[in-house]
């Protein structure tokens, strides 16, 4: 049996997680100095999870006549 093309992983199709695992959310906590050692894990303040977006570099003129040629 065959995988659909829907449920196939292409690298480009890798999108950000929105949800923080909790030993992810304690590493950044601490690093914002929000937690210290030995402090409950249960109920922990809210994580921004940022999400990064990469831009696409433009062409320079140079790399336009480079492929062209």
């Amino acid at each position: 049996m065959t995988i659909d093309k829907t449920l196939k992983v292409r690298a480009g199709m890798i999108s950000n997680r929105n949800v923080l695992t909790r030993a992810e959310r304690l590493a950044k906590l601490k690093e914002q100095d929000r937690w210290q050692e030995g402090s409950g894990v249960l109920g922990l303040p809210k994580v921004r999870v940022e999400k990064v977006s990469l831009k696409k570099k433009k062409k320079t003129k140079k790399e336009e006549e480079d492929e062209k040629k």
